[in-house]
């Protein structure tokens, strides 16, 4: 995948520089960059403020931490140069393709029970005294 998808993101940046010209291509390869960091951003703070609203009334954000990792990749997608990677991290800046692709992965991974960590109360005795050493 790390070998394929350059080369294919490569070959696309050639053909339509070839079409367009290479000042364009460069252009646009820039521009979609500015403009997907500005939405991830925009899209990132309000699942900022789902998390902290969920955290306020005592429930836990699962499903929004995974929105944002899945907005954390889109952003690492849009900063890569080329035409794929652009389209695939736009998809995923659409809230139901993200929310889809989040249904399935919970669909898929099976959930862990929950781990109820209880404090043990330790059985140690403190006695104090006073010693010495006698060589």
């Amino acid at each position: 995948m790390f070998v394929f998808a350059p080369l294919i993101e490569l070959y696309f940046l050639i053909q339509v520089g070839s079409v367009i010209g290479a000042l364009p291509t460069i252009l646009l390869s820039v521009l979609t960059a500015v403009v997907g960091g500005y939405l991830v951003r925009m899209q990132g703070v309000t699942v900022l403020m789902r998390v902290r609203a969920m955290l306020d009334r005592g429930e836990t954000p699962a499903l929004e931490l995974l929105d944002g990792a899945v907005l954390l990749i889109c952003g690492f997608a849009l900063m890569l140069p080329g035409f794929i990677t652009d389209a695939v991290g736009f998809a995923l800046l659409m809230p139901p393709v993200r929310h889809a692709l989040i249904r399935r992965y919970v669909d898929l991974v099976p959930v862990q029970p929950e781990v109820i960590v209880r404090e043990e109360r330790s059985t140690r005795r403190t006695i104090e005294g006073e010693w010495r050493r006698d060589d």
